[in-house]
């Protein structure tokens, strides 16, 4: 088990540091769903199955919807469409897709050797989970909540913002044109 757990640590470090450096921005957050899922592994293995759960499912799972639709909001025009169709081509899944794999590897073998626990520890339940986020630590998740929220209203600010400078490009501006007169001798202006 000791083995499992440094080898799930070094691709959690590796795809991290894959996350920080990556210049783009679909890449980078492709690697930091292996990321969060070594991270999950961890957990498991530190005797924390229900974390682990948590951190498959919220992090892995609902924040990185967040992120993709914040990323999907902010790209604009017929370029991006086709860089992020370049993006996304099979290649870019091959790294992430073997760390997954051997992720996928090392937890299959870490649930087939069941006859020992990974670690003696107390066990918290759903209930002692939310006693705690809902009790003394509700400050912290409400102020969690309310930062994402801003991120997410931001994001649709500067779409709005690039939208708007956008259409004005495209558009001939009407203070500029000249009107022309109507049909019946009536000037456009009237």
């Amino acid at each position: 088990m000791e083995t499992a757990f440094y080898i799930v640590a070094v691709i959690a470090v590796l795809t991290t540091l894959r996350v920080v450096t990556h210049t783009n921005a679909v890449h980078a957050l492709i690697y930091f769903i292996v990321s969060l899922l070594a991270v999950a592994v961890l957990f498991y293995l530190l005797g924390a199955p229900f974390v682990a759960a948590l951190e498959v499912i919220i992090y892995a799972g609902a924040i990185m919807v967040l992120f993709l639709f914040v990323i999907m909001m902010l790209n604009v025009g017929r370029e991006q469409d086709e860089q992020e169709r370049a993006w996304t081509r099979p290649g870019v899944w091959t790294g992430p897709g073997l760390v997954s794999l051997v992720l996928l590897g090392i937890l299959g073998w870490v649930l087939s050797e069941r006859e020992q626990a990974p670690v003696q520890t107390h066990y918290v339940g759903p209930e002692e989970v939310g006693i705690a986020l809902f009790g003394p630590y509700l400050i912290a998740v409400q102020l969690g909540a309310l930062l994402l929220l801003a991120g997410l209203v931001g994001a649709s600010h500067l779409r709005r913002h690039e939208r708007r400078t956008v259409m004005s490009e495209e558009r001939p501006d009407t203070e500029t044109r000249e009107t022309k007169p109507l049909p019946g001798g009536r000037g456009g202006a009237g």
